[in-house]
C-alpha cells in the first residue's frame, strides 16, 4: 500500500499508538489501514450419496478439482456466499444442513467457512470458473487432483465423519504451510 484510500496522501507502515502489530497510516489524515484475512465459503453439496466438485478454470490451480467456493462479498452472509458460489460455480441450487467446518489458514491470511447439504434437484452444470462439474462417490474423488489442502482435509473429515453414522460436529482445523526442508 502506498496511498491513503480516504485522503490520498502517502503511507507509512508503523505500529500505531495502542496497537501491536504494523499498519499502514495515514501521514495526513492519519487513518489506520487494516488488513485483514479473506473469508471463503463454499458448499459440500451432496447427491444421492455423491459430492459435487468442480474442476477450476481459473488460476490459481487451473485444471484441479474443488468444493465450490470463493470470498465472500460484502453485504451477505456467510450463508448466501456459499450459495452463491456453488450457483456460480456450478449452477446448482442447495439447500444448507449446517455448517460443517471453520478452516484457518494463516500464510495466506484466508479462513474457510464450509456448508453441508443437498443439491436441491440433482441439476448442475459448469459456470465461468470451472471447466466441468461431477458428482462423485467416495471412491471416485481424484484425491491427488484436489486444488487445496483444505479441500483435502474437508472431505477426509467429511467421509470419516458419515461414515461413523455419528453426525456432523462441526470441524475445526489449522492448514498450515510445510516448512522447507533443512
Amino acid at each position: 500500500m502506498k496511498f491513503c484510500s480516504s485522503c490520498g496522501a502517502s503511507v507509512t507502515l508503523r505500529i500505531p499508538d495502542g496497537d501491536n502489530r504494523e499498519r499502514y497510516v495515514c501521514d495526513e489524515c492519519h487513518t489506520i489501514h487494516y488488513q485483514n484475512p479473506n473469508i471463503v465459503a463454499g458448499c459440500i453439496a451432496e447427491w444421492e450419496g455423491r459430492i459435487l466438485l468442480c474442476k477450476r478454470a481459473i488460476e490459481p490451480r487451473y485444471g484441479l478439482w474443488t468444493l465450490p467456493a470463493g470470498f465472500m462479498e460484502n453485504g451477505e452472509t456467510a450463508e448466501q456466499a456459499a450459495l452463491r458460489e456453488t450457483h456460480e460455480e456450478a449452477g446448482a441450487r442447495m439447500e444448507i444442513a449446517g455448517l460443517f467446518g471453520i478452516f484457518s489458514i494463516p500464510h495466506i491470511s484466508q479462513v474457510y467457512l464450509l456448508y453441508r447439504g443437498k443439491l436441491c434437484d440433482g441439476i448442475y452444470t459448469p459456470g465461468m470458473e470451472s471447466l466441468q462439474c461431477r458428482l462423485f462417490d467416495e471412491q471416485e474423488i481424484p484425491w491427488e487432483k484436489l486444488a487445496f489442502p483444505v479441500m483435502t482435509e474437508a472431505l477426509e473429515r467429511y467421509y470419516r465423519l458419515k461414515n461413523e453414522s455419528n453426525g456432523f460436529p462441526l470441524q475445526r482445523g489449522d492448514i498450515i504451510k510445510p516448512r522447507p526442508a533443512d
